[in-house]
């Protein structure tokens, strides 16, 4: 039996898209819905920050009209559920290995990750001090066990420079999943398609689809001059 296309979409794995991206989207889907930023809480003192910003803050018409939908949460502790998710993508070694070459060869994916001085610092070449990058390429981190729990308890240590490095990449791991399981999760509850212009995260989630047994409805908007 055939099923007839969704005609909401969720964009995923930013809480903002490029113009162009959103454009392209609107002329496929009647509705595009965005979630907030993620700011997710590891332990009572450690968690990432929040932005209040919005998509609907550059298109406040496009809101008026119902044809962009915002305010989904995806903020604070994580549940039991989404947990068990994260930890099946972060034992699976096709998933960390396709994770791990997009962290070190995807400028783009990176920028949703670590501060953009961090990603300047990777290319500088007149320094012989290595940039976290170049560590984190070295380093046989594909092949290193990583959990939420885990993860959390790193948060709750002291750690500084290349000491801080398991940690570093573990949050990027745990962001990246959590963003990931959070857009099956909704877009199941709220029976919409994914779309994202992102291809590396496009290929992660279809591979935790394909791995879980979840049928989805899943887009890659291809970025072109932009």
């Amino acid at each position: 039996m055939n099923l007839m296309p969704r005609t909401d979409v969720f964009f995923y794995p930013f809480h903002l898209c490029h113009e162009r991206t959103l454009e392209r989207l609107l002329a496929k889907f009647a509705r595009v819905h965005f979630r907030d930023f993620m700011a997710l809480q590891l332990s009572p003192f450690c968690g990432t920050t929040a932005y209040p910003d919005r998509m609907g803050d550059s298109f406040p018409d496009l809101v008026t009209v119902g044809r962009l939908l915002q305010g989904y949460n995806v903020s604070g502790p994580l549940s039991p559920e989404t947990v068990t998710a994260i930890d099946r993508d972060l034992s699976d070694p096709s998933w960390r290995a396709l994770f791990h070459t997009a962290l070190t060869e995807d400028r783009r994916f990176q920028r949703g990750l670590f501060d953009e001085a961090l990603i300047a610092e990777s290319s500088m070449t007149h320094t012989d001090k290595p940039s976290l990058f170049t560590r984190l390429r070295k380093e046989d981190f594909p092949a290193v066990p990583f959990t939420v729990a885990g993860i959390g308890q790193l948060s709750r240590q002291r750690l500084t420079g290349r000491q801080a490095d398991p940690f570093d990449y573990g949050l990027a791991l745990l962001k990246t999943s959590a963003s990931l399981v959070y857009t099956i999760q909704l877009a199941a509850a709220q029976r919409l398609a994914m779309a994202t212009d992102s291809h590396a995260h496009f290929t992660l989630l279809a591979l935790t689809a394909e791995r879980d047994g979840i049928t989805l409805e899943n887009y890659w908007i291809e970025r072109s001059g932009y």
